[in-house]
């Protein structure tokens, strides 16, 4: 008789994970889902705070939404208006100068002396608070200022329109370009050399290895730096808001560089009406998502396409 097969008891260790990121989705529910959760039901409530008890009058329909298409005559379209051409005036140059330097940092070719030097460089003014950043230009740009002395002399600088979204622009630009050059410089390491070699024997030449091999596989990184800069331009608020002294948070004189964060912080500032934020949170919200939406559809049917064209033109060669 077959001696009795006893089962060896094994440990599972399965259950430690869940233990150990734990903490992690405690933390989340409590100091970002809930406040989520709660902003958007805000929007529907008659919510006030006075004084330092809050004040809750209950569910009020679309009487927040009415207040900000009606009341207030659309005027979070004008605040956001500013806010996505500011983020565009910066972005854009951000985008080429980081796609410049990420090309050169990584080509093996052009042998560059001090490149982590300057890839250190570069990357520092992003350790830089926005508000002492703001505080720094708005000295330099004073009438009686380096800056504003020697490039406008016969006027002040941040009482004009364009002249304060520029600076706002060079500020945003200056702080984040360094930021996006080393994720675009991580995006180009990741292709494989054998490809660029490949090219270079064909008789490619940078420009053209750029426009068909670089920027194509750099595709998902440049999405991701668009999508997040998007979302961090959308939130624009430290800078324009400490620019100017002695504006409040105004603007400028024609409103010029106030941004739709800087037009919620006066519900939750000066009106403390926690109703109205709900809502123009929840407006907001709605924006960001479709405009992602659409630049992540748009980006990436563009690369399915070209896919298709590639696979397209190799099937012709090889039935020719």
């Amino acid at each position: 008789m077959a001696g009795k097969v006893t089962k060896r008891k094994t440990l599972s260790y399965a259950k430690w994970g869940y233990i150990f990121i734990l903490p992690f989705f405690i933390v989340y529910a409590i100091f970002q889902l809930y406040p989520i959760i709660t902003t958007f039901v805000y929007a529907f409530e008659e919510v006030m705070k006075p004084s330092v008890k809050m004040v809750n009058n209950g569910w009020n329909n679309f009487e927040n939404f009415r207040f900000l298409f009606v009341d207030q005559k659309n005027r979070w379209l004008e605040y956001f208006g500013n806010t996505m051409l500011i983020q565009f005036m910066g972005f854009i140059p951000q985008m080429i100068v980081s796609l410049v330097l990420a090309v050169w940092f990584t080509d093996s070719r052009l042998k560059l002396k001090g490149a982590s030097f300057f890839k250190a460089v570069i990357y520092m003014p992003n350790l830089i608070m926005a508000t002492a950043m703001a505080q720094l230009f708005a000295a330099m740009f004073q009438r009686d200022g380096p800056l504003g002395l020697w490039l406008f002399p016969n006027s002040y600088a941040l009482q004009q329109v364009w002249a304060t979204r520029w600076i706002v622009a060079f500020i945003n630009f200056t702080m984040w370009f360094g930021n996006t050059t080393i994720l675009l410089m991580a995006g180009v390491m990741g292709i494989d050399d054998s490809i660029f070699e490949a090219a270079t024997i064909d008789g490619a030449g940078p420009i053209r290895t750029f426009k068909d091999i670089t920027m194509p596989l750099l595709m998902p990184i440049f999405i991701y730096v668009f999508l997040t800069s998007l979302i961090g331009g959308i939130q624009m608020f430290d800078v324009p808001q400490n620019l100017i002294p002695g504006d409040a948070g105004r603007g400028g004189s024609s409103h010029q560089i106030k941004t739709i964060i800087m037009y919620l912080n006066d519900f939750l500032g000066s009106s403390k009406n926690y109703g109205w934020a709900g809502a123009l949170s929840l407006l907001l919200f709605l924006v960001t998502g479709v405009l992602s939406f659409i630049i992540y559809k748009t980006t990436v049917t563009d690369m399915s396409e070209a896919k298709a064209k590639k696979k397209a033109k190799k099937a012709k060669k090889v039935n020719a």
